[in-house]
């Protein structure tokens, strides 16, 4: 039986930009699309390529909002720095009392 056809990932090798490079290409072919001087003959392939483009970078986007919570959610998690439980050189309070680890005992 033969394999089903899969989407090849982008054309053009989008997927290899960056997401500052996708968008000054796709602000290139915008520049170019609002000109007066559009070509018929590659107006339909310059489209396609901004639709690439913004698939792009939406996909960025949503990745990088992704990691961002996970990053977040993380940082909640192990909570605010001086509350008792975290850095051994904080010396901002915590449980140990008035003058924190260094306080004369007596």
């Amino acid at each position: 039986m033969p394999a089903e056809p899969t989407d090849p990932p982008e054309a053009d090798g989008a997927d290899q930009l960056g997401y500052a490079e996708a968008v000054a290409e796709l602000e290139e072919i915008l520049a170019e699309l609002d000109g007066d001087e559009v070509d018929v003959d590659v107006l339909a392939d310059r489209v396609r390529r901004a639709a690439e483009l913004v698939r792009l970078c939406r996909r960025r986007l949503d990745a990088a909002r992704v990691e961002v919570t996970r990053i977040v959610a993380d940082l909640e998690a192990v909570g605010p720095v001086g509350d008792g439980g975290g850095d051994p050189g904080d010396a901002s309070g915590g449980d140990e009392g008035p003058g924190g680890l260094f306080a004369a005992e007596g």
